[in-house]
């Protein structure tokens, strides 16, 4: 099967880069690259339980911590 995928050329650039210093075509590494992604990203239930994890983990960033107020007097 043939698929036309439609790249910047600073892409193309690295890929042509990567390829030649892998002595693969560009076509075996974008196969790889998709193999690759397939298996990461494969089963959307584990991506969803994946990212859900990692945002769990994340810390918020310091302009969204609000102080508690709620014992403040003025």
């Amino acid at each position: 099967m043939v698929i036309g995928v439609r790249v910047e050329p600073e892409l193309e650039r690295q890929l042509d880069q990567l390829a030649r210093q892998l002595g693969k075509s560009r076509s075996a590494c974008i196969r790889e690259a998709i193999r690759q992604y397939l298996l990461r990203h494969g089963d959307a239930e584990e991506a969803r339980r994946q990212s859900e994890h990692l945002a769990r983990l994340e810390q918020p960033h310091w302009t969204e911590q609000v102080p508690d107020w709620s014992d403040w007097t003025a």
